[in-house]
Parts: structure tokens; sequence; C-alpha cells
């Protein structure tokens, strides 16, 4: 192992060592886990094929989490561990539910009801501000009023929204 593989193991191992214990419950386990990883890792530097690890650290946790989900899919075929969830991986797809997205549309289809509703300087108000992120003062400028008038417009175009979409009581 060369002198930067050297210290890289030691300021390392024993903290993947940990995370890969608390993960799979055998300290075995953990270590053949860690010492994979850095198997990998320092193959890869031989092959000259780091220059993308930006922090070896992080790419080496990377590889233990990797090497203990395939280590838990094995135990699990083998029925030796029970499921990846009793092994405190949660793995929860990160997709709104279908409901989910109908909802958000049928709000958005609400909310653009709602803004066009309002009055043509109350409308631009709102947008410039919420979507552009226009300042007031910018805002005022724009449709050539004062930056109190700006506030009211947007204020007005708030309540409207939120008494059409129903966040009002």
């Amino acid at each position: 192992m060369s002198e930067s593989l050297d210290t890289l193991f030691r300021q390392c191992a024993r903290d993947l060592n940990r995370l890969a214990h608390h993960r799979l419950g055998c300290p075995e386990d953990a270590a053949d886990v860690v010492q994979d990883a850095f198997v990998r890792y320092a193959g890869m530097v031989e092959k000259g094929t780091t220059e993308h690890v930006v922090t070896p650290r992080f790419f080496l946790s990377r590889i233990v989490s990797n090497l203990i989900i395939d280590r838990l899919r094995v135990q699990r075929r083998r029925g030796v561990h029970g499921s990846l969830d009793e092994a405190g991986l949660d793995i929860v797809d990160p997709r709104p539910a279908p409901s989910q997205l109908l909802e958000y549309r049928e709000q958005l289809k609400l909310l653009a009801q709602a803004l066009d509703e309002l009055p043509e300087n109350c409308r631009k108000a709102i947008l410039l501000n919420r979507l552009e992120g226009y300042t007031h003062k910018q805002i005022a400028e724009q449709l050539g009023v004062s930056s109190s008038m700006v506030t009211k417009y947007i204020m007005r175009a708030l309540k409207h929204c939120a008494i059409r979409l129903g966040t009002v009581a």
C-alpha cells in the first residue's frame, strides 16, 4: 500500500468500520467490508481511475455503503438476517405518489385560475416578486407605482390566492 493509501486507511478505517458494524451487526463482516472497500479503492488508484474522486474519505464511505447493501442482499436471499428494513436501511422512493401528483396538479390549476382573476398590476407584482425575485423597489419602478402600493398588490394577491386554494379559514 502506498503511503497516501496507508495514511487514508489510518484516518478512515475506524469510522468506516463503525459504520459497517452498526449496519451489519457483526464485527467480522464489518472488517471484511472495510477491507474490500480499500482493496477496490487501491485497485482504482493503481489503474489511475480516481481522478474524478474529490474526497477519498467520502468515496470510500460510498463504497462501504454499497458493499453493505450487497452483503445484506446476499444474507436476505440466504435467510440469514431478515430484511433490509430490519438492518436499518429504509429505502424510500423519493418521488411523490400518483395521488400526490394529482393533488399538486389540481392545486396548480387553482393557483393559475386565482392568478388570472387578479387585476393586472396585482398579478404582475406577485409574479415578479415570487417567481422572478424582484424587490418591491424594482417592481415599483417597473409598474410606475410606489413601493407601498407594490406591498398592497402583493398582499392582495397572496390573500386572494390563499382563499381560492382554501388555505385560509
